[in-house]
């Protein structure tokens, strides 16, 4: 199994909203790395749901409910669909994490501007201890 992070303003898409349609397609990615990384996630991998610009933190879990398949508003680019697993008990923000030395590395600081990024096994497991 693989862990990703994904990145959305919640006053466009919000965990909430997520939640609220229980599946949604994972669209509009329009940057070759975070592509790269849509098309690597394989069914059931658990993503990190991050609330950007508004909120800076982890809210939630979901997972990849279908794999890679051609972006429905531009076929070159890449989408995937996920669904939510579980709300964070407990938001991980950004200070938090940037707090935490062993997370120095996570793509979120190192490459904050990019809307889908892997995140390493022992990072998710960090991160899951953040938010209880």
């Amino acid at each position: 199994m693989n862990y990703w992070l994904v990145k959305s303003e919640p006053s466009v898409y919000s965990w909430e909203k997520l939640l609220k349609d229980k599946k949604t397609v994972w669209d509009g990615v329009r940057n070759y790395a975070a592509r790269l990384h849509l098309r690597a996630m394989k069914k059931d991998d658990q993503v990190f749901f991050y609330h950007s610009n508004e909120g800076l933190c982890i809210v939630g879990i979901a997972k990849v409910v279908k794999e890679n398949y051609p972006d429905p508003k531009d076929k070159e680019w890449s989408a995937v669909d996920i669904a939510p697993v579980e709300t964070l008990k407990k938001p991980v923000t950004l200070e938090d994490i940037k707090a935490e030395k062993k997370l120095a590395t996570i793509p979120l600081i190192r490459i904050g501007r990019l809307s889908v990024m892997p995140i390493k096994k022992e990072e998710y497991d960090i991160i899951m201890r953040m938010s209880r």
